[in-house]
Order: structure tokens, then C-alpha cells, then sequence
């Protein structure tokens, strides 16, 4: 799961054919990733009107990436989302309607776009970063900074290990 809170529905297995699934732990992770992706889910409708009142929730990750990683290929951040091209484009030609990116070619590819970050679209994605990590700080300035780190150490392990 990525900070677009998008991700693609995960097959179903059953609890016999995975030894310790109902072990205490794996019982309170599911409980505790539950309430933390439903608070995600609304956080990030927040997040959109933030940056635009017409932004859907969905574009919010893809204006994210765009900020982390500069100019994406559409389809590198279709893949990246998990969307089909269609829906990157419908998603794209909306932020292109709103002022927030902005295609350019690709200098290793004329046939190819980049898509980018308008200054406008990069200004309004910072304040609601910046915002938002300034509730983190304040929400959490009980924990020691330690465990701050070590949190988003372990949430980065479990990403790379719900991408496999």
C-alpha cells in the first residue's frame, strides 16, 4: 500500500492453507490495517480537496509521485498505481484541466510524454504534505523519535512485502 492509498483487491486464501494465520499477532494486524485504511481513505478525500476542490481522491497519489519522483511516463505510473491506461488518462487530461501537471516529450524518447507537476500543481501538493506532516508531528510527539522511525522503517518492509 502506497500513500495514494491505492491497491488492487488481494486474492482470497483460505486460513487452512496458511499455517498461523489465526495466530494473535496476524489477527490484531488485520484489525489495526483496517482502521488504518479506512482513516487513510478519508484522509486522502481531505488531502484532494486540499489541493483542489475538483480533485478527485485518486489523483491525490498520482500528484504525490509526481512531486517524490519528477516526470513519470502515464505508463509507468499506471503501473505504478495499478490502473489500466485508460483510467491514467482520464485521470491525466483531469489534472491537465485543473492546472496541476503538465506533459512534456521525453528527452530519451520523442515518441514519448512525460507527464510533470505544474509550479502550481508542485505548490499545492507541498502545503498539504507539509500540513499533513505537521499533524503526524503533532499527533505523535509523545512517541520518542526512535519509534517514529522504526514505525516508518517496519510500514516500508510491509510495503515492499504487499508488492510481492
Amino acid at each position: 500500500m502506497h500513500e495514494d492509498g491505492n491497491s488492487g483487491p488481494e486474492p482470497a486464501a483460505s486460513p487452512e492453507a496458511t499455517p498461523g494465520v489465526d495466530r494473535p499477532g496476524f489477527l490484531a494486524l488485520e484489525r489495526e490495517l483496517t482502521v488504518l485504511l479506512r482513516r487513510a481513505r478519508a484522509s486522502q478525500g481531505e488531502m484532494a480537496r486540499a489541493v483542489h476542490p475538483d480533485l478527485e481522491p485518486s489523483a491525490y497519489g498520482l500528484l504525490v509521485r509526481l512531486d517524490e519522483c519528477g516526470g513519470q511516463r502515464a505508463t509507468d505510473l499506471a503501473a505504478y498505481i495499478g490502473v489500466g491506461k485508460a483510467t491514467m488518462s482520464r485521470q491525466l487530461r483531469a489534472l491537465e484541466q485543473l492546472g496541476l501537471v503538465t506533459r512534456e516529450p521525453d528527452p530519451a524518447d520523442g515518441r514519448a510524454w512525460l507527464v510533470a507537476l505544474t509550479q502550481e500543481g508542485h505548490d499545492r501538493v507541498s502545503r498539504v504534505r507539509e500540513a499533513r506532516r505537521a499533524r503526524y508531528a503533532g499527533r505523535l510527539a509523545d512517541w520518542d523519535p526512535a519509534e517514529v522511525t522504526e514505525l516508518a522503517r517496519l510500514l516500508n518492509q510491509l510495503n515492499r512485502g504487499m508488492e510481492k
